[in-house]
């Protein structure tokens, strides 16, 4: 388990050096956790949530407005006792911004365009509940990069890094078994993959609504 640890470091300093070590650290470091802290369990949960994205990439190649987007995914509650639990979800998030004069000026032969970003997300979040009906959530989150716009390329290259991690914080309501949330996170790691020349960051709101199922 070291050095799965070791190996998920050296990603988030590195994104580039192996991504697929990366990947496979990631999971054993979460499904280790999940088996040594469920003989501790209380009871586990699953359920199905979705909702809307507010995001904006920071960075001088984009505009700071803010865009909608979707979320959909699955999540599980991990409880260790009363008031703390993990609950880990798999979620697709989509991404929505637009590049500004200064995209093109930076890397000469592009153009103006939309940008549509797909993530399959991993977040694994520490919960507590001060009380049964409030959770208080935060942890990181690590995304894989499906899809992007296809025009956005410079020279046959993508423009977005594959991988993104970073940390979020929100709220929850819990009303017997539907939950309502919202959630702030800021990305980490710079997700440009055309150069240094400027760092892009992924930043935003979540809004969502869950059913807990089991």
């Amino acid at each position: 388990m070291v050095t799965n640890l070791k190996i998920y470091l050296t990603y988030i300093i590195n994104p580039k050096r192996n991504f697929m070590k990366a990947k496979i650290a990631l999971l054993s470091v979460v499904l280790v956790a999940f088996a040594s802290t469920g003989v501790f369990a209380q009871g586990i949960q699953l359920g199905v949530k979705g909702g809307t994205n507010i995001f904006k990439i920071q960075g001088q190649s984009f505009d700071q407005q803010f865009r909608f987007g979707y979320s959909l995914g699955g999540f599980a509650e991990i409880n260790l006792n009363k008031h703390f639990g993990i609950q880990p979800e798999l979620m697709w998030n989509q991404s929505k911004t637009q590049t500004t004069g200064d995209f093109n000026v930076i890397y000469q032969g592009s153009s103006f365009t939309n940008v549509t970003l797909n993530y399959l997300s991993v977040p694994v979040l520490l919960n507590f509940r001060p009380t049964k009906v409030l959770s208080i959530l935060a942890g990181p989150q690590f995304g894989i990069l499906l899809s992007q716009n296809d025009n956005l390329f410079i020279s046959t290259k993508e423009a977005f890094k594959k991988g993104d991690f970073s940390v979020v914080g929100g709220a929850q309501l819990n009303l017997a078994w539907f939950k309502l949330g919202a959630r702030y996170f800021i990305g980490l790691n710079n997700l440009n993959d055309l150069g240094s020349q400027d760092k892009w960051t992924n930043q935003g709101f979540q809004l969502y609504a869950g059913i807990r199922i089991l």
